[in-house]
């Protein structure tokens, strides 16, 4: 199955979990990739955490295998499949086991790099032997553990794959250990220049990597009223995991220095973390003397992020780069707030610089700098000339580079310049 017209019709997607609140980019791909005439079906390495899921899940035709996730309760079921993987295809079975091999040196965790190549073979076995799916490309979303599913289960099927990078999965890894993904892949894409850039420096094969912004739904991002001249007390809002890299200490220092500083505001903090990370948050917000103006929501729905958008004066992240190398591309919820007319006071990491302009599309600073950070964001509050300026120029940049409809037409035309199977 290696010419291009006998193989199959279906473009399998390798997540690490299906649907995640927090991956709205992907669904809104899928669901725009299904309208071009792509047939998916979708590969969940884990089931879902959350109890409830985005509007746009529910536009979703693709059909969803859920890989066996754990190497104890799993493992009769991955074991079977792949040893009548191992009798009907043993020239690919082996040569799976050679290429895991070269890599076995370079795994943190050995059992989990045994568990990828089982379930690329449970893809093969039990979704497109005995389930019958058609599959003609696989494509991996996150450059570590999906990835690596999907190129074991591309070896067996014998088809392509391409795999999207994102950020934590390029940086918190050292480039040996997805260098030959890179190599054996058709394509690469990812979502920021700066992740291009850094990809083309550590690949060894000038394998074609192509940038593409996530983008968003513009339709739900028109701007609900004037908000040129914002009064005190200023609403500020916050969406973001609380994870190192989003700098949410540096943004709770900075709230404190402007409250010391006499200005009228109040803080909501949407996201949440692990349970210690949590702690951190909530007793940083209570020695800072914050309690009584923020408001933490937890994780909410897509919808309800939008209401608050709608409400708010400035928006603000302090994203950096994390002890361990992680960082943000373009945080989805930068452009959302620039849609709907909110300024945004950000740092210049990583991608950030390629849609937030400082004083031009937003007000940009140095990472982990409080001052700056503060001095930003009272400028994106008080001075109504700068927020005349930065407020339709940054819904202009966003209609310009990051449609979602016309960025995911331009993801579609990628998959079909490299033979991907499509119905159009």
């Amino acid at each position: 199955m290696t010419d291009s017209a006998s193989r199959g019709k279906t473009l399998g997607m390798v997540l690490k979990g299906y649907p995640r609140i927090s991956e709205t980019f992907i669904s809104n791909e899928i669901r725009l990739l299904e309208k071009m005439g792509f047939n998916i079906h979708i590969y969940s390495m884990r089931a879902p955490r959350e109890n409830f899921t985005h509007d746009s899940i529910k536009e979703i035709k693709a059909k969803v295998t859920y890989l066996p996730s754990s190497m104890i309760w799993g493992l009769p079921a991955l074991l079977w499949h792949n040893l009548r993987l191992l009798f009907r295809h043993p020239k690919r079975y082996w040569k799976a086991i050679k290429l895991m091999k070269t890599r076995f040196a370079l795994a943190p965790k050995k059992h989990t790099w045994i568990k990828h190549l089982l379930q690329g073979g449970y893809i093969m076995q039990k979704s497109v032997i005995d389930d019958g799916v058609d599959l003609g490309h696989l494509h991996g979303h996150f450059a570590h553990t999906p990835t690596t599913v999907t190129m074991y289960a591309a070896l067996f099927a014998d088809v392509p794959f391409s795999f999207t990078a994102h950020a934590k999965d390029i940086y918190t890894q050292a480039p040996e250990r997805y260098q030959d993904k890179i190599d054996l892949a058709k394509f690469v894409v990812t979502c920021t220049r700066y992740n291009a850039e850094y990809l083309t420096k550590v690949s060894r094969n000038g394998k074609p990597i192509h940038c593409v912004y996530h983008g968003i739904n513009l339709d739900l991002f028109a701007p609900k009223s004037d908000k040129t001249g914002a009064k005190a007390p200023y609403n500020i809002l916050t969406v973001a995991r609380f994870v190192p890299k989003k700098g949410l200490d540096i943004v709770l220092r900075a709230l404190a220095k402007l409250r010391a500083e006499g200005l009228e505001f109040k803080y909501t903090l949407v996201g949440t973390g692990k349970a210690a990370d949590n702690r951190k948050i909530e007793s940083l917000i209570r020695e800072l003397g914050l309690d009584d103006v923020t408001t933490l929501t937890g994780t909410i729905t897509h919808g309800e992020v939008i209401k608050l958008l709608a409400d708010a004066d400035c928006f603000t992240l302090g994203c950096r780069e994390a002890d361990d190398g992680d960082r943000d591309g373009i945080p989805n919820v930068v452009a959302e707030a620039m849609a709907t007319g909110v300024p945004v006071a950000a740092t210049d990491v990583s991608g950030l610089p390629e849609l937030v302009i400082h004083e031009k599309t937003g007000m940009l600073c140095q990472s982990n700098n409080v001052d700056a950070l503060a001095d930003i964001i009272r400028r994106s509050l008080t001075d109504n000339e700068l927020r005349a300026t930065i407020i339709p120029a940054a819904r202009e940049k966003v209609l310009e580079v990051f449609d979602n409809k016309k960025l995911i037409n331009d993801l579609g035309e990628i998959y079909i310049s490299h033979n991907v199977p499509c119905a159009r």
